[in-house]
């Protein structure tokens, strides 16, 4: 390697970043970022000299300028508000965006599994003596399915249900790993629970009860059970089929991009758990109560589509913003 022309195609980012290290004043939210960036190039350059050049002075610049840089870093973390409104309005969007066949796949056929389930219960009585007796089905449509809306209060029943729908999205995402398998089982379990009941419902007169209780929550939860379902389909395809990245390199991609999927969806379930705690139940108007459904899955969706879009037309893929550097090389 040619030391002189690897010290001049370099050295102003290492004078760059020494003057970072050496200001005086507070340094500003995009100097933090330059700082944090010229520091990783600077380690990489570090390891690039010592192993093709070991040019004795050289080496020490470079190992004092990074292990100041290295401090400096420690001690110069971008302020927690702002990975927040980064990972709000630029990583889970983009992620998101980058999965939506994914998970608009797991929404058309889960979605086509609890119609033809339900048409299969609502056709057929034998089945309906199969699930329950006359009495218990007559319990379900005339008074449990909508009671199960306000049996308890709306604050607990909203937590509630955040939980446990956040609890089945983290088992659809993180077990993805086993090959999409239990993910797949997650889906199917959900959607025959869904079709089940709208079968029964429809066969005893009560289908305008079923949308109407379900579509205000509905929408936007079932939305974030098949992005849950997607990336972790992704998560367990990418074991098989990793693509031009090696194996354990799209491993860990794919599963920093589910950890974020699962973040996201929190905020997501919240909503729904809130519309389904405080919406569903209690407000009496059936359009009205649709209608707040409605807007919340167009927000969401939108919110998906239209930053998750910019962001990828970026050049973001939603991944975790500090990686190696590829290691540079000199003409």
């Amino acid at each position: 390697m040619d030391v002189d022309a690897y010290v001049a195609a370099h050295n102003a980012e290492w004078v760059r970043l020494e003057r970072l290290i050496n200001s005086s004043r507070k340094l500003t939210g995009a100097e933090i970022d330059e700082l944090v960036e010229l520091y990783q190039r600077t380690a990489t350059h570090l390891s690039v000299v010592r192993s093709s050049s070991p040019d004795p002075m050289l080496v020490g610049r470079l190992s004092g300028l990074v292990a100041r840089g290295r401090a400096a870093v420690a001690g110069a973390q971008a302020p927690l508000w702002r990975d927040v409104t980064r990972f709000a309005a630029v990583s889970f969007p983009a992620t998101a965006y980058r999965m939506r066949w994914w998970w608009l796949g797991s929404a058309v056929l889960g979605n086509l599994l609890a119609l033809v389930v339900a048409i299969w219960v609502a056709r057929n009585p034998e089945v309906q003596a199969a699930i329950a007796t006359p009495h218990e089905i007559r319990e379900l449509v005339e008074n449990d399915f909508a009671n199960y809306y306000t049996e308890h209060s709306a604050a607990s029943f909203a937590f509630q249900v955040w939980i446990n729908n956040a609890w089945v999205s983290a088992v659809a995402l993180i077990f993805g790993i086993l090959l999409g398998i239990p993910t797949v089982y997650v889906l199917w379990l959900n959607q025959l629970n869904l079709g089940v009941t709208a079968g029964l419902m429809f066969a005893n007169g009560k289908g305008d009860v079923f949308f109407g209780l379900i579509l205000p929550h509905g929408l936007l939860e079932l939305t974030a059970v098949y992005l849950a379902c997607g990336a972790g389909l992704k998560l367990g395809w990418t074991i098989i089929d990793p693509g031009p990245r090696r194996r354990g390199q799209a491993l860990a991609e794919e599963g920093r991009a589910a950890v974020g999927i699962a973040l996201g969806l929190i905020g997501a379930l919240l909503v729904s758990g809130l519309i389904e705690g405080f919406v569903t139940g209690w407000v009496h108007t059936t359009w009205l109560r649709i209608g707040i459904g409605v807007v919340a899955e167009a927000a969401f969706l939108a919110y998906v589509i239209v930053l998750g879009r910019r962001a990828v037309r970026r050049g973001e893929t939603g991944d975790a913003d500090l990686r190696p550097d590829l290691a540079p090389t000199s003409g």
